[in-house]
C-alpha cells in the first residue's frame, strides 16, 4: 500500500494532469495521492476540492500559508494513511511513470521503518543551463562534504517507509538531506535513473538563490548531525 505525497505551490495549472498521471501508472499498486498545497493563491485549493469529490484516492491538505517544500512533505507523510510514501514534485517535471520502477526496487525483506530510500537521478535535465550548473555543483559538495554518494539528491521522485521518514531529525530543507540522514540512521540509499521533463504550464516557485544561500547553513548543520552521531549495536537478551 503505497502513499505518493505531492508538495505543490501555485501549481493549479499542472495538478490535473499530474493526479491523473499518476493513478494511470499506479494501476494495480494500492494507493491513494496526497496533495500538499503549500499556501497557494492560485486557486488550488478550490480545485482540489472540486477534484477529489470525483476520485476517493485523492487526498488534500493546505499549509494557511507557504512554509516550503519540506514541510510540505512532512505534511503530507504525516497525514498519509498506507506505510509506503512515493514523492514527486507538483510542477510536473518528474514523471509518474517511473514510480513502478521504485516499487518494485525495495527488498522483499525490508520494512516501512527501516531507513531505507529510493531516490531518482535526472541522468538528462530538461532545466536551463543556470539550473543545470547550480544542481552539479550543489550535488558535488553535498557529496564530498557528506558521503552520501547520491549524484542528485534535489529529485523530486523518492520512495521510503513513513515510519521510518518520520525518526529522522526533521529541518527546513531537509528533503535534500533524506539520503545522508537515512545512511546516518544505519540505512541504505539507491539513486535510480528517471526522466525529467520540460515544465509545461507556470514557473518555479522555490528560487535557486535562496536554496544555495540556506544550503551553507543546511551543510555545517548536516556535517555536525553525522558527527555526533553514535549507532548502539542491540542485541536480545535471550
Amino acid at each position: 500500500m503505497l502513499s505518493v505525497v505531492i508538495p505543490a505551490r501555485d501549481e493549479v495549472e499542472n495538478l490535473g494532469a499530474l493526479i491523473a498521471e499518476t493513478h494511470t501508472a499506479l494501476a494495480g499498486i494500492e494507493h491513494e495521492i496526497v496533495v500538499v498545497d503549500d499556501g497557494s493563491i492560485d486557486g488550488s485549493a478550490e480545485f482540489l476540492r472540486k477534484l477529489r469529490h470525483g476520485d476517493p484516492r485523492l487526498r488534500a491538505i493546505r499549509h494557511a500559508e507557504s512554509c516550503g517544500q519540506s514541510a510540505a512533505l512532512r505534511s503530507g507523510v504525516r497525514a498519509a494513511r498506507h506505510p509506503w510514501i512515493a514523492t514527486l514534485d507538483g510542477d510536473g517535471q518528474n514523471d509518474p511513470a517511473d514510480l513502478p520502477a521504485f516499487w518494485n526496487a525495495r527488498p522483499h525483506e525490508l520494512r516501512p521503518d527501516d531507513p531505507w530510500l529510493a531516490i531518482g537521478h535526472r541522468v538528462e535535465r530538461s532545466d536551463d543551463a543556470w539550473r543545470r550548473f547550480s544542481s552539479r555543483f550543489g550535488n558535488g559538495l553535498r557529496a564530498r562534504l557528506l558521503g552520501d554518494a547520491t549524484p542528485d539528491t534535489g529529485c523530486g521522485t523518492k520512495l521510503f517507509g513513513r515510519a521510518a521518514y518520520l525518526q529522522l531529525p526533521w529541518f527546513d530543507h531537509q528533503h535534500r538531506y533524506l539520503p545522508a540522514l537515512m545512511r546516518r540512521a544505519g540505512g541504505t540509499s539507491l539513486s535510480i535513473p528517471v526522466s525529467h521533463r520540460p515544465r509545461a504550464r507556470g514557473r518555479s516557485k522555490y528560487g535557486t538563490w535562496g536554496r544555495a544561500l540556506a544550503g551553507i547553513g543546511d551543510l555545517l548543520g548536516m556535517r555536525w548531525l553525522q558527527k555526533r552521531n553514535r549507532l548502539p549495536r542491540v542485541e536480545e537478551i535471550e
